[in-house]
């Protein structure tokens, strides 16, 4: 996959959700490099993309996730980039959890299995929608530049 601003915002708020959760000093310092490393590359790919070195046909690599779309809907992602970032946080962190009772999922009553699955599929398709929209807001913002 082509890196773009949504991707890089992807990985970075799942490696703050690794910190979070990590008690591990090896694994914390792993990651602290892991977060330098993604913020350096998101401020050097906005400034890329300012000084149009990204061309705007490359700001964007949509997901075209196919899924039945009846059953599966999903509220737009709407407002600045920093707005979608933050709702890109909010659903990375309801994933985790949700992830969470699945590797434990013998315990999860029968009656609950399909909403944990069902969840994690369209807390999956909201990711995606927040990630591709992070990605067409900076090419609207390009393109009026």
């Amino acid at each position: 996959m082509a890196e773009t601003l949504g991707s890089l915002c992807d990985k970075l708020t799942i490696v703050k959700l690794k910190q979070y959760h990590s008690e591990d000093q090896n694994r914390l310092n792993s990651l602290a490099v892991q977060e330098t490393n993604l913020k350096e590359e998101i401020d050097s790919y906005l400034n890329d993309a300012l000084s149009g070195k990204i061309p705007a046909n490359k700001l964007t690599f949509s997901a075209n996730k196919v899924f039945k779309q009846e059953g599966n809907e999903v509220a737009e992602v709407k407002g600045s980039i920093g707005d979608i970032v933050s709702k890109l946080a909010e659903v990375n962190c309801l994933l985790w959890h949700e992830q969470e009772k699945v590797y434990e999922f013998e315990k999860v009553p029968v009656p609950e299995k399909d909403k944990v699955v069902k969840q994690l599929a369209v807390l999956n398709l909201q990711r995606t929608k927040c990630i591709d929209e992070i990605d067409n807001t900076l090419k609207r913002a390009i393109e009026i530049k």
